[in-house]
């Protein structure tokens, strides 16, 4: 029991608050140019759906709002780690400037496409496993926050796959000499990825 006990009705206007602030985070997401921003505020949407998770205080609430917890920690922090691998190389973090890396660095563009999935929560991934039981403990407490869930996810679907496609494909702008990848920034991505892939397999690690 996080919250003192008291009827959950009372917190409806809170659930909607954290819902639509999440909505609100993912359409920022959206209107950014600033890669680290965009996945700044991709962090807000996500901990929206936590907030809301957490307040209707069910069991399956809480577990998948701890699961989504952590397997967020790990892929923002992927991400972060993504967006200054292509500052280090472009020094700078304007979306439109960093694209066409999947001709210079195709082991970054597929690191950059697996953390983007994760982002976006597919099966069988540890952020799937989170949403899928937020989603389920709103639904068994309120049906109609399930039109809100919907569209944070399908919001969170677009802008993750605007980050890809406008940091990965289309012609690059770069005229200098791009240096290669180094086997600690792999590193460092295989060290964030594989906790997120074993308790993916093995959630009861976690919840």
């Amino acid at each position: 029991q996080i919250l003192p006990t008291t009827k959950t009705d009372l917190f409806l206007p809170f659930i909607i608050l954290a819902l639509w602030g999440a909505i609100l985070a993912n359409l920022t997401c959206l209107q950014q140019t600033d890669l680290k921003s965009l996945i700044a505020y991709s962090s807000i949407s996500h901990m929206g759906l936590v907030v809301a998770a957490i307040i209707i205080q069910t069991p399956w609430g809480l577990s998948g709002a701890m699961a989504l917890m952590i397997a967020h920690g790990f892929t923002s922090s992927a991400l972060f780690c993504l967006a200054n691998t292509t500052y280090e190389r472009t020094h700078t973090r304007v979306l439109i400037l960093t694209r066409g890396f999947h001709n210079i660095l195709p082991m970054a563009t597929t690191w950059w496409l697996v953390t983007n999935l994760m982002n976006i929560a597919i099966p069988p991934s540890m952020n799937f496993t989170g949403e899928l039981l937020i989603m389920s403990a709103l639904f068994n407490w309120c049906p109609t926050t399930i039109i809100m869930l919907g569209m944070s996810m399908l919001i969170t679907a677009s802008y993750s796959l605007h980050m890809f496609l406008s940091t990965q494909m289309g012609p690059t702008l770069l005229n200098n000499q791009t240096e290669p990848t180094h086997s600690r920034e792999h590193l460092l991505m295989t060290l964030h990825l594989a906790p997120l892939l074993m308790i993916s397999l093995k959630p009861e690690l976690v919840i």
